[in-house]
């Protein structure tokens, strides 16, 4: 699994994920058999949903009744420990999604089950069965109760996602920095009819892991939404085999290329924040000048700060780039003959290059959310 992290650099769970693709739950058909067929070809799977106390099993029965697939127990937990464990010694990292209306349900399942399981809060479910008992889509117009299951779930040490379905709640945003503040490790956003735009805004509001969802079955989409702030993407009624194959594979060809698999945008192009690390000085009218406002920090303290991060790596060189350093310099998509000039002067690749914009802009993202989250609505 080295190799993998190599790539992607992914961890979840403590374990590496051998590909940024996933599988969402489709509650009755997402099970460990249903991954096990399709596990050569993805990092991640939720299996489930899976209705844990007695008012969402209640809602799961009214839905099945009414010709929806679900997985329906009178004890779950049994169930849901014989299907993590079929996925157990396989290379897939296990998540099991979960629907419940109480933080306590998701605690007594933490007990239960303990830390070997990605814990998915099902806040995404819109049938009217299940919203109307407190779960699915209710948390998203209650978000405190959503934190306080997350909270609940982390004082389990547990890894914790959850499932949002973006434009249903009042503020995604607003939300995303809730979750965030809650201890939640990973946002898995049904981005619905919204795009990357509502992508990027969450990702500029929060550093958690992102996993983009919804008709995401091209490596087309993919590249936008890996552009646009996603680590992941999942699918879900096209997660056959053939689309996940022809994903993973362009996916691990492009990551070893350019070295950045889910490299940014630059910022001035419409990318997310990550793409700091491919901004020039502040000298003139740029999106650089808005974004520092945003997130409140001066243009002293970014050149500060990016010097400091290059600071004995390969990007603090380059004499012959317009502001004597790598660290100022765009990405690898942009043509520059001063650039790669520099670049192979200092014995460096164009995917070593491209690694080092990576580290670098995760030490300024650290720097952003070491404290307070962002402001940017854009």
């Amino acid at each position: 699994m080295i190799e993998h992290f190599e790539r992607f650099g992914l961890l979840i769970n403590d374990s590496v994920v051998r590909t940024p693709i996933a599988i969402a739950s489709m509650a009755g058909i997402v099970d460990a058999d249903y991954v096990l067929k399709r596990a050569s070809h993805i990092g991640l799977a939720f299996i489930g949903g899976y209705s844990i106390d007695e008012p969402a099993m209640r809602a799961a029965r009214e839905m099945a009744a009414g010709g929806r697939d679900e997985f329906l127990f009178d004890d779950p937990i049994p169930e849901i420990k014989a299907q993590a464990g079929k996925l157990a010694k396989t290379d897939v990292v296990t998540g099991i999604n979960l629907r419940a209306c109480t933080p306590g349900a998701f605690s007594d399942a933490a007990d239960k089950l303990g830390d070997t399981v990605v814990y998915e809060i099902d806040a995404h479910c819109r049938q009217q069965p299940m919203v109307e008992v407190g779960s699915g889509e209710y948390y998203l117009h209650n978000p405190r109760i959503l934190a306080e299951c997350v909270k609940t779930l982390k004082s389990h040490d547990v890894t914790v996602s959850v499932k949002i379905r973006a434009g249903v709640g009042q503020d995604d945003v607003a939300l995303a920095r809730a979750l965030w503040r809650a201890g939640a490790d990973i946002i898995h956003v049904d981005l619905m009819d919204f795009g990357y735009q509502k992508l990027r805004q969450i990702r500029n509001s929060c550093p958690v892991m992102l996993i983009a969802n919804n008709s995401i079955n091209s490596f087309d989409r993919v590249k936008e939404m890996f552009s646009h702030g996603a680590d992941l993407v999942s699918l879900g009624r096209r997660s056959d085999e053939h689309t996940l194959s022809g994903l993973d594979a362009a996916i691990t060809r492009y990551a070893d290329e350019h070295g950045w698999y889910n490299s940014p945008k630059q910022l001035c192009r419409g990318g997310d924040i990550r793409a700091l690390a491919f901004c020039c000085m502040p000298v003139k009218n740029c999106p650089l000048i808005p974004t520092l406002a945003k997130i409140g920090i001066s243009r002293e303290q970014y050149v500060e700060l990016k010097e400091r991060s290059v600071k004995g790596t390969p990007l603090e060189s380059g004499q012959h780039t317009c502001f004597g350093s790598l660290a100022w310099c765009c990405k690898d998509s942009s043509p520059c003959m001063f650039r790669e000039m520099s670049i192979e002067q200092g014995h460096l690749t164009g995917r070593e290059y491209m690694r080092q914009k990576r580290t670098l802009s995760e030490r300024i993202l650290e720097e952003v959310f070491s404290e307070t989250p962002v402001d940017e609505q854009g």
